[in-house]
């Protein structure tokens, strides 16, 4: 790999963790900057994964004081995001991901979908929450992100804007945050599959986290619904990449 590919990669990396933060599609800049730098589709997964974790740890780096407002339900949460990533991860070492990649740009689509609703379907919910169906409905999406992870983001932020009263910020911020520990305990099973490129995700990796802390500066100076149709938007176009 030549230093104008681990160059191209910290500036994708940076990129990622930036759009990943502000639209939850970081793999909408990453996954095709590893493809283009000659890795196999399995290896650009596998490495996008362990390289994406440097967005979390950036993104949360610079929101602790946010974060640790969420009190015991954090801790939950943190819980059914890393026994999904690791469940998701261990699928994908264990079986084939064609069948299921196949499956992804629906997936993202319907997600998009239900961002570009969330007012609507709030409205409908009135002052409900779901605080049963958030942990679980949480836990299936984690296994989607240790398993594949591209549009998880989107999938993350719209499952909390539905099934909680957070604002978006705050659903944006926990969403690189639970998408951050699912990649976490997925790269730590990563490590010990042979598929990892290391060189490559560590460039990447300081780049998103760079990116990972401009994200949470930038997120709270934006209007909640211009945000939310970016990511709907960003989300259509992921879909879109991936089917064709």
């Amino acid at each position: 790999m030549t230093v104008a590919h681990l160059l191209l990669l910290v500036l994708a990396g940076f990129g990622a963790g930036l759009v990943g933060y502000v639209t939850g599609l970081a793999s909408l800049v990453s996954y095709p900057a590893l493809l283009a730098v000659g890795l196999s589709p399995v290896s650009a997964n596998v490495t996008n994964t362990v390289a994406l974790v440097g967005a979390g740890v950036g993104a949360t780096a610079s929101s602790t004081k946010e974060l640790a407002r969420g009190g015991r339900a954090l801790l939950w949460s943190t819980l059914w995001a890393a026994l999904g990533g690791l469940t998701g991860a261990g699928i994908l070492l264990l079986a084939p991901g064609e069948s299921f990649e196949r499956l992804v740009p629906f997936l993202i689509l319907v997600a998009s979908a239900a961002v570009l609703a969330q007012p609507r379907i709030r409205l409908l919910a009135g002052s409900r929450t779901f605080p049963v169906a958030y942990p679980l409905s949480l836990f299936v999406v984690a296994v989607y992100g240790g398993y594949f992870g591209a549009g998880a983001g989107v999938v993350f932020m719209a499952l909390t804007l539905i099934c909680t009263a957070e604002p978006v910020w705050r659903a944006a911020l926990l969403k690189s945050y639970l998408l951050g520990v699912a990649n976490l305990v997925a790269a730590i099973l990563f490590a010990f599959s042979g598929e990892v490129h290391w060189l490559a995700a560590g460039a990447m990796a300081l780049g998103a986290m760079g990116g990972g802390a401009v994200g949470p500066r930038l997120v709270r100076r934006v209007p909640a619904g211009p945000l939310r149709v970016v990511i709907a938007l960003s989300g259509v176009g992921l879909a879109l990449y991936l089917w064709f």
